[in-house]
């Protein structure tokens, strides 16, 4: 039986990348994760480790090492913590359903974190923000497209940037995308949002399949469509842009739109369950961060109905 946790390790990606078809962004991040892990391992054991290294004291002592490590703002977030931890659980239950004997994957605690507001911007905030980039240059005009969609959809980023323009239909204004999981759902353009991203796409001369293309840099002609594609971290950016422009006090990014585009639904009378298919959510439980607006929906039913309230 396979022991070394570097074989393992590999075998798990492996089984996640074929039998579970997740993300290459998942993928990437579990390698990110389960390979710190393993260096720590090395250093400490001086050897290749085991599985059997896995256990509740090299775990405790690996968790008191991440949150010493430096993070974008001094050491690291409980919340990054935390996805080492389920990468590390979902590893051993994987070791378990392959009958290697391992740690238990539920002694494993992910970390509580503090709550955090849930961040979102009102329909001024949003007409600020939509207004900030200049039509009439191509970038301008790319920016525009990119912010409308994403408002539009409640499109991931990670969704948007690996949409080609031949499978978005700008006549029926709706269109089929892969989500977490290999999820499936179709999403919804507004008639404004599809107007922008149609102007966006008459105004380009070229034949490359990626709906959004970056502009610019040391080479703007190459043979590879992937290439030219505008990268999450470059749409990340170009908002963070917009966002000083249009002086919000909310550092909005590309989620901060997914949210608002769900807000708004709540807020115009949509139920629940309809926001949750609509933004490819696998459990309501996960819809249920917008609760705050629908209870403040039904405050206002109370308020108005009410023969208490007369």
């Amino acid at each position: 039986m396979v022991t070394d946790l570097n074989t393992l390790t590999r075998h798990f990606l492996e089984y996640l990348e074929i039998e579970r078809n997740v993300s290459k962004l998942t993928l990437r991040n579990y390698r990110l994760y389960l390979d710190r892990l393993i260096d720590y391992l090395t250093d400490d054991k001086k050897r290749s480790p085991d599985i059997s290294d896995i256990d509740k004291d090299s775990i405790r002592s690996f968790r008191l090492y991440l949150s010493r490590l430096p993070g974008t703002a001094g050491e690291m977030k409980s919340i990054t913590q935390g996805y080492y931890v389920i990468a590390l659980r979902s590893f051993l239950k994987y070791c378990v359903k392959n009958d290697i004997e391992c740690m238990a994957p539920e002694k494993l605690d992910v970390p509580k974190v503090r709550d955090h507001s849930l961040k979102f911007l009102d329909s001024d905030q949003m007409e600020r923000l939509l207004n900030q980039p200049l039509l009439s240059t191509p970038v301008g005009l790319r920016d525009k497209a990119i912010m409308e969609l994403l408002f539009s959809t409640g499109l991931r980023v990670s969704e948007l940037v690996y949409l080609d323009r031949d499978k978005v239909d700008l006549k029926s204004r709706e269109f089929g995308v892969i989500g977490k999981g290999g999820k499936q759902r179709v999403v919804f353009v507004t008639k404004r949002a599809a107007d922008f991203v149609d102007r966006y796409l008459k105004s380009r001369t070229d034949k490359y399949k990626p709906l959004f293309l970056r502009i610019g840099g040391k080479s703007t002609i190459v043979d590879d469509d992937e290439k030219m594609r505008l990268t999450a971290r470059s749409i990340q950016r170009l908002l963070k842009h917009y966002v000083r422009l249009a002086k919000l006090p909310v550092d909005a990014t590309p989620h901060t739109l997914r949210h608002s585009m769900a807000t708004d639904l709540l807020r115009a009378g949509a139920d629940l369950r309809s926001v949750q298919e609509l933004l490819g959510h696998k459990n309501i439980s996960t819809t249920q961060i917008y609760t705050h607006i629908t209870d403040a929906r039904l405050r206002e039913v109370h308020e108005k109905f009410h023969s208490g309230n007369k």
